[in-house]
């Protein structure tokens, strides 16, 4: 049986997916990573792949067509989700080759059992105990996504609680930036079912601004796979969290505690722009929660190709000056 760790990337996201593929290098050494390609844009994806022994690149067009298919099926049903996007994106999906994680689970993947983790995350601990998990489970999640469930559904549906019970949003809703699963899992007859309900009227509880993630809690959820949620399965004094946006996480010996005690398992950059990691990487000096455990491991094998930020850092996103806006106003500055 094989484990494995999968991630999504292409080019734009080169600087985060270094980091990543680092960090498993020094906190999982020895298991086997596969990068799923985003799109065609992979000139540096391909040449990092090629210097790492433990990874490997999925380009296959053929394996990522059925799945874009099966997305495509999905949101035809929706009574109105390709129209708005053909309008304002000028696509028929919005965001379709995010789906192409959904390879992992073909039949022609490489890995046996495999954890899925977005390229803004970072391996701070060993991922065993969520492959432990795997020996009982078909499903393993490990954050707090069930807290927010208004960025999975629709909760203005009302058939929401006709086809969920308010226990399983509760317990059950997870991020698609990490779950852990197994090969083999939705065949195609279990995709054409999937199809078939949602053209059941039940396609309006898909959430739109999210549609890769609402489709795979609906595809677990609908196909009764039970989510195993190790921040309710873990005890209390070794559970974490792992979101971004907590203040709750100290950097020590070059990763992340919670309360300064807790070993993180790992860590996601969730809603941060690549643009940040692009820009901070060539010089520029944003500021953003846990920088500095990026930077260690963006630059774990070139330390001397690390950036020298000057200047005190700047929030990325942060609004512009009171003085920047004042020149703007008289044509000194222009708007970016």
């Amino acid at each position: 049986m094989v484990d494995g760790i999968y991630t999504l990337a292409n080019d734009y996201v080169y600087d985060q997916l270094v980091a990543l593929l680092n960090s498993i290098e020094a906190n999982a050494p020895g298991t086997p990573v596969c990068v799923i390609a985003y799109d065609d844009n992979l000139d540096r994806v391909k040449a990092e792949v090629e210097k790492r022994k433990d990874v490997t690149l999925m380009s296959d067009p053929t394996i990522f067509g059925c799945w874009e298919d099966f997305s495509r099926q999905v949101w035809r049903t929706h009574p109105y989700a390709t129209q708005k996007w053909q309008r304002r994106k000028g696509v028929e999906v919005y965001r379709l080759n995010c789906n192409h994680r959904y390879a992992a689970f073909d039949p022609g993947a490489p890995f046996d059992r495999f954890i899925y983790l977005d390229a803004d995350t970072l391996v701070l601990g060993s991922p065993k105990v969520i492959f432990d998990a795997l020996d009982n489970n078909d499903f393993v999640v490990y954050d707090y996504q069930y807290t927010d469930p208004s960025h999975i559904f629709n909760l203005q549906s009302p058939k929401l609680l006709e086809i969920f019970s308010q226990e399983q949003i509760n317990t059950q809703i997870f991020c698609s930036g990490c779950f852990a699963s197994k090969r083999g899992m939705f065949p195609q007859e279990q995709r054409d079912w999937i199809v078939s309900k949602l053209a059941e009227n039940e396609a309006e509880v898909l959430y739109l601004n999210a549609p890769n993630q609402s489709v795979l809690n609906y595809m677990v959820m609908r196909s009764g796979i039970p989510v195993c949620n190790l921040i309710f399965e873990l005890p209390e004094d070794q559970r974490t969290g792992n979101a971004v946006t907590s203040k709750r996480f100290v950097m020590r010996d070059n990763t992340l505690y919670e309360d300064g005690e807790r070993r993180l398992t790992y860590i996601h950059y969730i809603g941060l722009s690549s643009k940040a990691f692009n820009e901070l990487c060539q010089g520029v000096n944003h500021g953003f929660p846990y920088r500095e455990t990026f930077l260690y491991y963006r630059y774990l094998h070139e330390p001397e190709k690390r950036p020298v930020l000057k200047g005190k850092p700047k929030p990325f996103g942060a609004p512009p000056s009171l003085m920047t806006r004042a020149l703007r106003k008289v044509g000194l500055v222009k708007a970016k």
